[in-house]
């Protein structure tokens, strides 16, 4: 028999197997089922799991910094956790500013002006009036502290804490170069709610049946006031079950509603 000039089966397979990882594997099919995975700070706890997390299944997230307090009494943008930015920078996640001191819209004043109540930060639990300039500084702050840490810009987009807004907050932040963004109803993904009433099982099953595509989905890495912390138990089923229903993560870069915004503001 002869064999000279014949490449036996396996070898051959074996062969273009290589040949197809040197060469890089073909491109994932377009996705037409995006969701958009978003984290707000928080106390940070979970941060760590939150990142392994999304490492492990390959999704990219948007997070939106504010400079809250966390559970070793430090803050989440504070020396300590800038590397931890730095690395999730260079994995290619987007970033956007939640304010600097997590300050919430209380209410629209005259003259343009806005009563606010920051909970983070020296003036935490006081109420102040601001212009809209003030206002503007204060979403630019966190803006300018990402790139001191990770050397990276932001998107020109904010979330305001709580998601409390009103047209003229919206529109002062539109004038200095910042487009709001919410969330969807059912992207709403209840780790903010008590963990008695709203058990991880009950928000998983309801986040599974209810999200659509172009949905903005909501979490933070750590809230203070739940009992049973929502992401050791929710955050990995959530991801699988929706990528085995055909869905993609994509971050806001992306988003139709924001995209032209972001081409012409960034």
């Amino acid at each position: 028999m002869r064999l000279r000039g014949r490449i036996p089966r396996a070898a051959l397979c074996l062969a273009l197997a290589s040949v197809t990882a040197a060469a890089g594997a073909a491109p994932p099919a377009v996705c037409d089922k995006p969701v958009y995975l978003t984290f707000d700070t928080g106390h940070m706890g979970v941060a760590p799991l939150i990142a392994d997390v999304l490492a492990r299944h390959h999704v990219k997230a948007t997070f939106f910094l504010a400079n809250e307090r966390t559970l070793t009494d430090g803050s989440s943008l504070d020396d300590v956790w800038a590397p931890w930015w730095k690395a999730r920078a260079a994995e290619g996640h987007v970033f956007a500013s939640h304010t600097y001191d997590h300050v919430y819209w209380q209410g629209d004043l005259p003259g343009g002006k806005f009563r606010v109540k920051p909970s983070a930060g020296p003036d935490a639990g006081k109420r102040a009036e601001w212009t809209a300039d003030q206002y503007c500084a204060e979403i630019k702050r966190s803006v300018s502290r990402f790139h001191q840490m990770t050397g990276k810009d932001m998107l020109p987009l904010y979330r305001a804490p709580g998601g409390k807004t009103s047209p003229a907050l919206l529109q002062a932040a539109k004038a200095c170069g910042f487009e709001h963004v919410g969330w969807a109803p059912a992207g709403f993904l209840g780790d903010e709610l008590p963990s008695d009433k709203y058990p991880n099982a009950k928000l998983l099953d309801q986040a599974l049946r209810n999200i659509k595509p172009g949905d903005i989905l909501l979490a933070h890495l750590g809230i203070w006031s739940r009992k049973d912390p929502w992401a050791p138990g929710v955050l990995e089923p959530l991801i699988v079950g929706l990528q085995r229903k055909g869905y993609c993560f994509a971050t806001l870069n992306t988003h139709p509603a924001y995209r032209d915004w972001i081409a012409t503001h960034h």
